[in-house]
């Protein structure tokens, strides 16, 4: 019997605002909520962006709608990114002399050189030959001026003590925070619930952290008159989000890892968590990926693949002399690329036997992640046959847990939508195909990074915050950015336009995730709806069982508003228990049975039966 992994809590932050409580959702499609969530999103925003006095007036409601999602990039002047011109100093008809100060010579004096004393703290540099070779400062205008960014005025460093740690690492602790008190049930309880070993932290970045207190500084201060400092490497890597969260804010001692699949990543963890509540192995996990990509030369990367959308491009699309930043991102539309984006998303995951005897929240469950390859390929960053086969198992999955009838009328899916030319053709015929073959004949179709942009390793986090969002609220968003879908998207079994679609009262059963990374990185997740995994929780542990869950949830659901309105508040200080609770191995009871660890009141099990008792 597998287990059911239940989401419990989720938050975060992406272009869109705050993600826990649907509050970023709502952003996504303010224009179809009603005015008391419109203000709820509006007010949780005021604080991030740091917004004092009515933040409900005319003049903040649209300053918070012009500097959220896609838009004119703001981490730096796109207009003047600085860059070092290689050039070779000559002296005209004698040789080349210059005075500089003593402490800048070079600790190699280069061939041809003659120094000599000029002043007490500088020397005069006669150079033979043909000169010297010199980098000056220089800049140039960047031909990629869009993307997702955080709301303006949010600096998660700024809520906690950050010590120079990597933009990317800061979003991890806020996001992941912002998902686990989320819950409305204290970690300290969890503790008391659950062994050491069973708690579960998957989180990952698809590039590390490549800004200048990552890997960045690494590779960028040799060559700018800088040193290397001991954090760069280490705060760099791939894994550290999953590091910073066991250790700064929950503490865990269970599994943990972080499985990077290109722009899957976020799935590919989610994979990791899934299979082992399902197996039993863990009961609680957080889940999720940060990503801080939104440096000059992390876009430049991107431009030089000819991946992302240019200003010129842009502009010739809409016969225009001005660019129409906001609208960058055109997924299954006229395209020229995708926008970059940032952000961090957290989702606390606990099996359904331990989510009803907390009350928990539902907020919908994860059936499974199918994850495939492409096979042989021409190109790396070329889409092969490995996303026909995901999508498909989750589909039939999705068919075999409740019936042809919800996957036919109540599910749709969640492109990966990159706003790509290759990816408007390709992933349409994925979708559009396999809709024939199960029989759908309008299947509807989000793409929201043409509102997010694509912040890569968290990019299907948004989609799963955004799935939650449809079920809260009863609203697909639509693919806003487009004003109708390109001539070679295959289409005539999918619904993909630029309106919201409006659920009817029986809503979405199903809704399936998709992701295509660099690489041949394909994972498709299947999720349930909260209505459907009531029913499922009602048959597994029976009517009594849920109304004692309905009754302890009164007090869980009160704790997660609390949280909320204190978060809008503008208490958004995230947990950092930086030296807090360390633990040595004389701290801990050690038996042939168990390892007793403070703070928990169950043993980590030594029991351990052997799995290969018939081979020996």
């Amino acid at each position: 019997m597998s287990r059911l992994p239940v989401i419990i809590g989720f938050g975060g932050v992406n272009p869109a605002g705050r993600v826990s409580f649907h509050h970023a959702f709502r952003r996504l499609v303010i224009d179809k909520v009603s005015t008391a969530q419109a203000n709820q999103t509006f007010a949780s925003l005021a604080p991030l962006m740091g917004i004092e006095g009515d933040h409900l007036s005319p003049q903040n409601r649209q300053y918070m709608l012009d500097n959220t999602l896609i838009r004119r990039i703001q981490h730096f002047d796109p207009g003047k990114v600085g860059w070092q011109r290689k050039a070779t100093l000559r002296g005209g008809t004698e040789k080349l002399r210059f005075v500089i100060d003593r402490s800048q010579l070079p600790e190699q004096i280069p061939d041809g050189w003659t120094v000599t004393d000029w002043a007490e703290t500088q020397v005069e540099v006669t150079v033979a030959g043909e000169g010297a070779e010199v980098l000056l400062a220089d800049t140039k205008v960047s031909r990629v001026s869009s993307a997702g960014q955080l709301p303006t005025g949010f600096d998660p460093g700024s809520l906690y003590q950050s010590r120079s740690h990597p933009r990317g690492l800061q979003l991890a602790l806020f996001g992941a925070s912002d998902a686990a008190r989320s819950i409305g049930i204290d970690w300290d309880e969890l503790r008391h619930r659950v062994p050491p070993d069973q708690f579960a932290t998957y989180s990952g970045s698809a590039m590390g952290q490549l800004d200048y207190d990552g890997s960045g500084g690494m590779l960028q201060a040799s060559m700018i008159g800088k040193r290397t400092t001991s954090k760069h490497l280490a705060l760099g890597l791939c894994d550290m989000p999953a590091n910073f969260i066991n250790a700064y804010v929950v503490g865990s001692l269970g599994s943990t890892g972080a499985v990077i699949g290109a722009c899957a990543t976020f799935l590919y963890n989610l994979k990791q968590a899934t299979d082992q509540i399902r197996r039993g192995e863990r009961r609680i996990a957080i889940v999720g990926s940060a990503e801080a990509p939104l440096t000059p030369e992390v876009i430049e990367g991107y431009r030089t693949m000819g991946a992302l959308a240019e200003d010129k491009a842009l502009m010739e699309i809409d016969n225009s002399e001005t660019v129409d930043n906001r609208r960058a991102c055109r997924p299954f539309a006229e395209n020229c690329g995708f926008t970059l984006s940032e952000g961090a998303s957290y989702f606390v995951l606990a099996d359904d036997e331990l989510a009803v005897e907390l009350g928990a929240n539902i907020h919908g469950a994860v059936a499974d992640v199918f994850i495939n390859a492409d096979g042989f390929k021409k190109s790396i960053p070329g889409p092969g046959v490995g996303n026909y086969v995901t999508v498909a198992k989750a589909m039939a999955l999705g068919r075999s847990i409740l019936s042809e009838e919800s996957l036919r009328h109540r599910s749709y899916i969640h492109a990966h939508g990159t706003g790509t030319p290759q990816n408007r053709t390709t992933e349409s015929h994925i979708m559009n195909e396999l809709a024939k073959a199960f029989g759908i004949e309008q299947w509807p179709v989000a793409a929201i990074k043409a509102y997010l942009g694509h912040s890569l390793g968290p990019a299907s986090a948004d989609q799963l915050a955004s799935s939650l969002g449809t079920w809260a609220h009863g609203v697909i968003p639509g693919v806003s950015t487009i004003d109708k879908v390109a001539d070679d998207v295959h289409h005539s079994n999918l619904v993909i336009g630029p309106e919201h679609i409006e659920l009817d009262e029986q809503g979405m059963d199903l809704t399936l995730i998709n992701s295509k990374g660099f690489g041949g990185n394909n994972a498709t997740g299947l999720l349930l709806a909260p209505n459907v995994v009531s029913k499922m929780l009602t048959a597994r542990h029976g009517q009594a069982a849920m109304v004692k869950h309905a009754r302890t949830n009164e007090a869980v659901a009160q704790a997660s508003a609390d949280y909320d309105a204190a978060a809008t508040a503008g208490e958004l200080q995230p947990i950092y228990q930086f030296g807090k609770g360390v633990l040595t191995g004389d701290d801990i009871g050690i038996s042939d049975q168990e390892i007793r660890i403070p703070g928990y009141d169950q043993p980590v099990s030594l029991g351990i039966e052997n799995p290969f008792a018939d081979m020996v």
